[in-house]
């Protein structure tokens, strides 16, 4: 086995893995913006002397440790090492715990400094500085370089043991995957071609868009190439991000499909969960004062960290130490396998330990070679695995599943917005001291609606009255919660992290959002109310440093196209990669029928009802079974559905409702099967248009009844404004290539396997057109419908 012979750590993570004890205290977290601690340190050096020296790259070794970091600032003239942190709030307030792990860090950094620079003794300083008051307070010890010697020395010594396991591990996972072999004897179709494409994305370190057809096992397909890319182009670790929770399994599963093949694979594989689903306590603040399991936190985090790796033990005896460990330390499930640290395994080792489970996972994510989560974890203004990326400067691959999905969840993740009537709300139950600073944002909020005539309306610019004091009534919740740890309340949490939001998005404000106000009267609120939104459109100007901090991310889906969109609306880089993978599936498979003689469009819906139902009847006359129904609202979809109802009672027909939980989409999908007949009236762009997998004689056809294009409404017609000012394409970007994406996904259902056969039904003039069959898939053979008189069918069903 081939050792590493260097493991390389960043100083921080060094002394987080080694300085930090006590509880977990998220009471002093009024932290600024990531601009606001650059201009911060920013002011700090301009104060200093002009020989004052800033991000100095200091490095170390200790053995096969290889210790690296920036430190902030050195005074040159005062022999001073400065580690410079912005905060807000009361700095007296700040947990003792987080006071030492500033001091290990620059005590690390002092060392490294002495012995780059030749210097005898040194004056170590922290400084804080109050991005409100401008002020900074600055601690300082004095050290001499063979203390500090003996400091780094012995904080190296601690994370040594954990090191050299980690290089041993690392070792036996890059030969294991150099000899790994595809886990099938053979490629499905198109399945080798979207593997090739992946590997060779990792191996020109260039990112890549995949459009690869449902069917040919897109999972195993994307994961096997870029694990076997670890191993051969030094990745350290996989990320594969997902659109939902099914998407998380598929990828697990496929993790299990790989390890099957190669049983000596030590292959550490974690799911992250959303906090408000991991959270055991959601009714208590994250301190030790209030959660349990955040007392003590740090303190029990290297046993719970132990036996969380444990169960990914592969060999045969570590499988069953593990099992013992699991069994009865952990509170792990035993297994005579190794495990995947999905939520469920990670939760049970987590309250076997008495941690929190979610920041458990926040720390496993630092030693899994393969974490799958959502977009967000990677994506989002705070996303925990971007910043973990840069912190310890790994090379990464990310796998986005589903990216169709990508550009309006990445919309989502960069816009913000409030509503009045929950702040009149607010104001209400506050304590006294919350009172006055919500009150002035209640009045510039009053201002704003005042100010305008329309019932909506964009704006070019932020109003800044309303956002200083916005930003004002945050510092000031921020300073009462810092104050009084056990107030637990969700309204005021809500309102809080919404300012911070908008104070984070107006930093970045320009042509890529919209500041918009949209005022509700009469029955829509009881009193005037307004809903107040910065509104993400463009979501490049965020995305592209995080693809350009990987090594390779490839987004792969059944419908990328046209790949222009996707490349302007997210950013990609020039370099990026295109492949359109080629179908399994056959015309022969599949027929698809335009219904041209009926529209869809808002005003021809209530005289499309009956020529819709007649043309789903004939159909079903012809062939019994399992069909979808999709329509562009629940409106026309519970209208279509009585209509069909009136014409043919003997066919059976469910439907969607509103706000579905998971249990009731089930039931919806467990309709369903291969013996069963009838109709599933659906929404398209709901739950079940996409990722919904019925092969076979579960479903064999579908009929769309719209081209899923977005209502026309005042936000959509000013996005189209926009789009068509940047990219000369308003129209086409913001209703067509949407709305097709969806209808391609909704047809998507129906052929699932190579043995599938189906019938799907574009219903709508409009699919006739040439520039809008372009954008169907190209196996598909596209074809006008014949409508034929529906009595004999009408009568026959009906008889």
């Amino acid at each position: 086995m081939t050792q590493f012979s260097k493991y390389t750590i960043a100083v921080r993570a060094l002394c987080e893995f080694t300085a930090k004890t006590g509880d977990l205290d998220l009471r002093f977290t009024p932290s600024p913006t990531a601009q606001e601690g650059i201009a911060g340190h920013a002011v700090v050096a301009s104060r200093r002397d002009d020989d004052y020296q800033t991000e100095v790259a200091l490095s170390g070794d200790f053995g096969p440790l290889h210790v690296r970091g920036r430190a902030d600032g050195y005074d040159v003239r005062a022999n001073r090492l400065e580690e410079v942190k912005t905060y807000r709030g009361d700095l007296e307030k700040m947990p003792d715990n987080q006071r030492a792990l500033h001091w290990a860090q620059v005590k690390i950094y002092g060392h490294l400094m002495c012995r780059d620079r030749q210097l005898d003794k040194i004056r170590l300083a922290l400084v804080y500085f109050d991005i409100g008051s401008q002020k900074e307070t600055v601690l300082h010890e004095d050290h001499t370089a063979g203390g500090l010697q003996a400091y780094f020395e012995q904080q190296c010594t601690l994370f040594l043991q954990w090191a050299q396991q980690e290089m041993a591990h690392r070792a036996e996972r890059d030969a294991q995957l150099r000899a790994m072999r595809f886990p099938y004897g053979d490629f499905r179709p198109g399945q080798r071609q979207l593997a090739e494409a992946m590997y060779r994305a990792s191996n020109r370190k260039v990112c890549l868009l995949a459009q690869a057809p449902t069917g040919i096992g897109k999972s195993v397909g994307s994961l096997f190439p870029m694990l076997k890319a670890c191993a051969e182009h030094e990745v350290d670790k996989v990320f594969f991000l997902a659109a939902k929770t099914s998407g998380r399994q598929m990828a697990l599963d496929a993790v299990d499909i790989i390890r099957a093949g190669a049983p000596l694979l030590p292959l550490r594989t974690l799911e992250l969960a959303a906090k408000s689903t991991a959270c055991v306590n959601p009714d208590k603040a994250c301190h030790g004062e209030s959660c349990p399991l955040a007392k003590g936190f740090y303190d029990r985090l290297p046993a719970a960290r132990a036996s969380a790796l444990a169960v990914m033990a592969p060999s045969a005896g570590a499988n069953a130490a593990a099992d013992t460990r699991a069994g009865a330390d952990s509170g792990a499930p035993a297994s005579a396998v190794p495990l995947s640290l999905d939520r469920d395994t990670l939760r049970a080792i987590a309250l076997a330990h008495d941690v929190c489970p979610y920041y458990l996972s926040s720390e496993m994510a630092r030693w899994c070679d393969i974490v799958v989560g959502d977009y967000n974890y990677y994506f989002d203004i705070s996303a925990m695995l971007h910043s973990l990326t840069q912190l310890n400067d790994w090379k990464v691959n990310v796998l986005v599943d589903e990216a169709h999905n990508m550009v309006s969840r990445a919309r989502k993740m960069y816009s913000a917005d409030m509503e009045h009537d929950s702040l009149r709300l607010l104001r209400k139950i506050v304590p006294d001291e919350l009172k006055k600073p919500l009150d002035r944002v209640h009045k510039q909020w009053n201002q704003l609606e005042k100010d305008q005539q329309a019932e909506y309306q964009s704006y070019s610019a932020l109003p800044d009255k309303f956002m200083g004091a916005l930003q004002t009534a945050a510092t000031a919740i921020a300073d009462y919660m810092v104050d009084h740890p056990g107030y637990v309340e969700p309204d005021l949490q809500s309102f809080y992290f919404n300012a911070l939001m908008f104070a984070r998005l107006a930093e970045s404000f320009g042509d890529h959002a919209l500041f918009d106000v949209e005022k509700a009267q009469g029955a829509r609120a009881s009193n005037s109310n307004s809903v107040l939104c910065i509104r993400n459109i463009v979501p490049a100007p965020y995305l592209k440093p995080r693809f350009e901090s990987t090594h390779t991310t490839a987004l792969f889906s059944a419908t990328l196209s046209p790949w222009n969109y996707f490349g302007d609306m997210l950013g990609m880089p020039e370099t990026t990669a295109w492949v359109d993978v080629e179908s399994p599936f056959v015309a022969e498979q599949l027929s698809v029928q335009v219904a041209g003689h009926i529209s869809t469009r808002y005003q021809h819906r209530q005289q499309s009802l009956r020529p819709i139902a007649e043309l789903m009847g004939q159909q079903y006359q012809r062939q019994c079974g399992n069909y979808l129904a999709f329509f562009s609202s629940f409106d026309y979809m519970e209208k279509a559905a009585n209509q069909f109802s009136e014409l043919y009672p003997q066919v059976p027909v469910w439907r969607q409702s509103r706000r579905m939980d998971e249990a009731e989409r089930a039931q919806f999908l467990d309709r369903f099967t291969p013996d069963s007949e009838g109709i599933g009236f659906a929404v398209l762009g709901g739950s079940f248009g996409e990722g919904v997998d019925l092969p076979g004689a579960r479903l064999i056809g579908a009929f769309v009844a719209t081209l899923g294009l977005p209502q026309i409404n005042p936000v959509n017609e000013q996005i189209r404004q926009r789009m068509e000012t940047i990219f000369g394409a308003g129209y086409d970007y913001t209703y067509t290539y949407p709305g097709m994406q969806k209808v391609v996904q909704a047809a998507g259902r129906v052929i699932r396997t190579q043995t599938d056969r189906g019938t799907v039904y574009l219903i709508d003039d409009r699919f006739g057109r040439p520039e809008i069959q372009e954008l169907m898939p190209r196996w598909w053979r596209v074809e006008r419908h014949s409508p034929h008189p529906a009595g004999d069918s009408s009568e026959k069903l009906r008889a």
